[in-house]
């Protein structure tokens, strides 16, 4: 995990990172917050699950981490791995971590078809008959691998269907709120760039995140934005930047976890 957000950080992050650093006190709150609402939301899931005690936020961390940085799913896999290490406080963790997955993908699909209903009609304009065909088929293929789950869900799913409910709500605050607060960063770092652009750029992100199997998807977003608007445009460097400064946090954090883990050993 190290070498994999290493190498995309000094591959592709710090020449973004170079480029642009916001200046607004806002944009630096907001993109903490934006960071750290996946693993929360998540905590708070399998509390009501399994009674996760906050040590889990550390797995939970690695958990999207591993997830972002190698391949999509791996972090359910570490996931389900560390809790049958612990298996007092869950005795089958299997069913409710393939369910929240589900759930998760579930409730991504639901928002990002959402968004590009509200952003497209703002900001089509915007996009080149080429994008605006790519943006339709992704949305196309996003409704596709939605139906199997709602046909088969009987024989797909292990929680009670309140429980499944409760969690696709979660899912969908946390990815609906993880975007409004990247918005308001974005926003605060260029306040001059107009509504129906950071809509747009919203509902791409939703779109490449729904991507199955894809590593550091921020980066992909990034070059795709940066295709789409044109190289050293502010929103690009800006997209850039952010992309960056996800793969430098993830960095930090692995670092600061592996070390910790060194020296509980060593005790």
């Amino acid at each position: 995990m190290i070498a994999a957000v290493g190498r995309e950080l000094f591959d592709t992050g710090l020449a973004g990172l170079s480029r642009v650093i916001p200046k607004s006190v806002g944009f630096w709150v907001f993109f903490l917050l934006a960071y750290l609402i996946p693993p929360t939301f998540d905590w708070f899931i399998f509390r009501k699950l399994w009674r996760i005690p906050l040590s889990g936020m550390v797995a939970l961390h690695k958990k999207r981490i591993s997830n972002e940085t190698l391949i999509g799913y791996s972090g359910e896999a570490y996931f389900y791995a560390w809790a049958r290490q612990r298996t007092k406080m869950v005795a089958a963790p299997f069913g409710a971590v393939k369910d929240v997955m589900i759930m998760s993908a579930m409730a991504g699909h639901a928002v990002t078809l959402t968004m590009l209903a509200v952003a497209l009609p703002l900001g089509i304009e915007l996009l080149e008959p080429d994008d605006q065909q790519t943006v339709l088929l992704a949305a196309g293929a996003v409704v596709i691998m939605t139906l199997p789950f709602i046909i088969f869900s009987r024989r797909v799913f292990s929680l009670p269907v309140p429980t499944l409910w409760w969690v696709f709500g979660m899912q969908a605050s946390r990815i609906i709120s993880g975007s409004v607060m990247l918005a308001f960063a974005w926003y605060f770092a260029l306040p001059e760039v107009s509504v129906g652009m950071w809509l747009i750029l919203v509902a791409g992100r939703l779109l490449v995140s729904r991507l199955p199997f894809l590593p550091q998807k921020e980066t992909v977003f990034a070059a795709f934005a940066i295709l789409m608007i044109g190289r050293g445009d502010a929103i690009s460097e800006l997209l850039a930047f952010t992309a960056a400064l996800s793969l430098l946090l993830h960095a930090l954090l692995i670092g600061c976890f592996s070390l910790f883990s060194i020296l509980r050993k060593e005790k």
